[in-house]
């Protein structure tokens, strides 16, 4: 049987044709390489079929193609559009909240079917996000593309001047980075384009691993993107008509822009330096392709800002007749304007501040466009293959300007790089070797990893958990609720019924809880969830679940842990030797800080330490290994027990129990919760009650006893 590959790109908008690339921040670059690689695995004769997971949109303001569940891309390829988050279309920052959610629906809908993929490729941070949690849970081999990374746009942004706060607020960057390194920690395989963002830009991540790296260049369809031909002059006449409009002399060699209107694309400065220069401004035309727009004022904030200084500077410079920026073009003409770039002597131009990559450098190339370019990674790397153009330092504009000056001036020169271009692409980058490269390292790299999935039928053994299981956090609610006798009588008018069992969450060892649990004179647990996640016990039995052991204690290195969190003894103290355990590091806050979980899990980071801390009522701070948390073995029980997350319903109710909130499962915060967890109203199966006794609140609400 041929492989069985997935595909996770969650945010923007991708369809199997038509791409509305340039239409905002999102749809770009990344919707356009992910579309065509899928295309050309799903070609090759190795695969048997690849599914692309994104988001299902309901949005008037969209195209209806993105609502389809299922879109055929090929006999063997298509798109999976699953549900989460709001029904229309918003930006990938304000996704963070609801990837939880995908994550339970990849699992759940995968454990469906016959088959696992053998492996998972997921692209961008959001992407490698979600791919991690669904390799931790079904052992699927994890391969992550960042694209672009969290670390290198902060850097980026902060160098520009702009506020970290600001940063935060609009790129919710913290979560970006956070979920980069999760990603990274969890992947068998990375893939770059270039040597330079890994050895640069990845290398800044605490776990990264030169080791898991693979370099391959994206590819090129070189039907579409060639040398002009005999069509050239039906190409010709069509734009024309586009450019006419803005033009008052056709025929100057163009300097040629096609981007997506964001500020790191940097075309401010090309039309400034464009601007300044009176020899630029006698022998080209500028043109650029910005995406397609109806009314600037309707775009997103930073699209339109963009916008805003393009339209200033060519008013500043009186730059009127001398600069296109049509408002619409076809996905389809892309090839065509290269071409009637390069017909008429033309340079293409990428001033970005930052480019992974840049695919449109060698789209532009294979159709016999020389480049002047920013001097960054992908760019290097193209241009030490192909010797093409030039690199320039975009940030100095005295030099930009040189650069452009220079490559517009030397016929025979231009000559070269445009002949150099479309050899050097033919060899070096077609989408045909990107996908034999691509597939190559994949099964060398991953043949040895086997899928774990837990099922019932795996295991051979009777479940000890029914079909519907309340979690209570005995550390917190248990000791507190008032109304222990009225939940008790609940549960025991319920236990005929034993599809309805209880479990308990709790940081103590399985000896401490069940003393302190048997004050309570509630129903004895099914299922105890101890050691704040790192223990799993059934029963009234005293061995923990091996199984869950296993899973978890991957590169766990507890003395690295108490040795390089140290020197924090200012700010934490262990606690006792009874309050220890073999995969988890307790602390005591010597005082409530925000500060002190991301100076830790920097600390661990930084060491390479496959941990992962947890504060809990803001005083109690637990390290455990990364693999491990209270929410993760509630899904390891549903998945090794055959048990529907929606059937899990679980009590919130302190700092540190949002992890319970996310995703699938049932939950209910009671009335005097913690304040942390207000930002969780916007969860779809949370439940906020007012009543003085929220459990019971909650039970009803979800008519969690009725069998159904």
């Amino acid at each position: 049987m041929g492989l069985r590959l997935l595909h996770l790109n969650l945010h923007g908008l991708i369809r199997s044709h038509d791409l509305e690339l340039g239409r905002d921040s999102d749809t770009g670059g990344q919707t356009l390489y992910v579309l065509e690689l899928v295309k050309g695995l799903a070609a090759r004769p190795e695969v048997e079929k690849v599914e692309l997971i994104t988001r299902l949109i309901n949005d008037r303001k969209v195209s209806s193609d993105y609502s389809n569940p299922v879109e055929k891309i090929s006999s063997c390829a298509e798109i999976i559009r699953l549900p989460f988050g709001p029904k229309r279309y918003v930006r990938k920052e304000l996704l963070w909240p609801y990837l939880d959610d995908l994550a339970d629906r990849i699992v759940e809908r995968l454990q469906k079917e016959n088959k696992f993929p053998d492996w998972i490729h997921a692209h961008y941070a959001d992407a490698g996000y979600v791919g991690a949690l669904v390799s931790r849970r079904l052992g699927l081999p994890l391969v992550f593309t960042g694209h672009s990374l969290g670390r290198e746009k902060l850097r980026r942004l902060l160098a520009a001047g702009i506020d970290h706060d600001h940063i935060e607020q609009t790129y919710s960057i913290s979560k970006r980075i956070d979920a980069e390194e999760l990603a990274l920690a969890h992947s068998n395989l990375l893939i770059t384009s270039t040597k330079q963002e890994s050895d640069e830009q990845y290398a800044r991540y605490g776990r990264f691993s030169s080791k898991n790296v693979e370099i391959i260049p994206p590819g090129v369809d070189l039907n579409r993107f060639h040398p002009v031909d005999i069509n050239s002059k039906d190409e010709e006449k069509e734009l024309n008509k586009l450019f006419k409009p803005f033009l008052r002399d056709l025929n100057l060699p163009p300097l040629l822009a096609i981007s997506r209107a964001v500020r790191r694309k940097n075309i401010p400065a090309l039309i400034e330096t464009y601007g300044r220069s009176s020899i630029l401004q006698q022998r080209h035309n500028l043109i650029l392709i910005l995406g397609c727009r109806e009314d600037s004022r309707q775009l997103e904030k930073q699209q339109r800002e963009v916008f805003q200084q393009v339209f200033e500077l060519v008013d500043k410079y009186n730059l009127y007749g001398k600069i296109a920026f049509p408002k619409q073009h076809k996905r389809e003409q892309i090839p065509s304007i290269y071409r009637w770039a390069a017909n008429r002597g033309g340079l293409f131009v990428n001033p970005a501040l930052t480019e992974p990559f840049g695919l449109t450098l060698l789209e532009a190339a294979a159709c016999g466009l020389p480049m002047v370019t920013t001097d960054d990674g992908g760019p290097r790397e193209i241009h030490s293959r192909c010797e093409n153009g030039l690199l320039v330092d975009v940030t100095d504009l005295e030099a930009f300007r040189d650069g452009l000056e220079t490559a517009g001036s030397n016929l025979s020169l231009w000559k070269t790089w445009s002949n150099n271009g479309v050899e050097g692409v033919s060899r070096h980058f077609s989408w045909d070797a990107h996908v034999c490269n691509y597939i190559a390292f994949m099964q060398k790299r991953l043949k040895f990893l086997a899928p774990r999935h837990w099922t019932l039928g795996n295991i051979k053994e009777i479940t000890p958990i029914g079909q519907k299981i309340l979690f209570f956090d005995l550390d917190n609610y248990l000791e507190q609720s008032k109304s222990l006798s009225i939940l008790r009588n609940k549960l025991e008018n319920n236990s005929l019924n034993q599809d309805i069992q209880l479990g308990i969450l709790t940081g103590r060892s399985i000896k401490a809880a069940r003393y302190r649990y048997a004050e309570t004179q509630l129903p004895k647990p099914s299922v105890w969830v101890c050691q704040a996640g790192t223990e799993i016990y059934y029963s009234e039995e005293n061995k923990s679940d091996i199984f869950w052991q296993d899973s978890i204690t991957v590169d766990w290195n507890r003395k690295g842990v108490e040795k390089v969190l140290f020197d924090l003894k200012d700010y934490l103290e262990l606690q006792p030797s009874d309050h220890q355990a073999p995969y988890k590091v307790s602390y005591l806050l010597k005082e409530p800080s925000h500060a002190i979980l991301p100076l830790v899990r920097k600390r661990l980071r930084q060491s390479g330490l496959a941990a992962s801390p947890h504060l809990k009522c803001h005083w109690y701070l637990d390290v455990v290994p990364l693999r491990a948390s209270r929410a993760e073995a509630i899904r390891y029980l549903t998945l090794r027990w055959g048990l529907s997350l929606e059937k899990v319903f679980v009590v919130a109710s302190q700092q540190g129990d949002a992890e319970l909130v996310r995703g699938l499962t049932t939950a209910l915060i009671p009335f005097d919760h913690d304040s942390s967890l207000d930002a969780l109203r916007s969860q779809q199966r949370v439940f906020f009650s007012d009543a003085q006794d929220g459990v019971l609140d909650g039970i009803k609400h979800f008519r969690f006893f009725k069998s159904h």
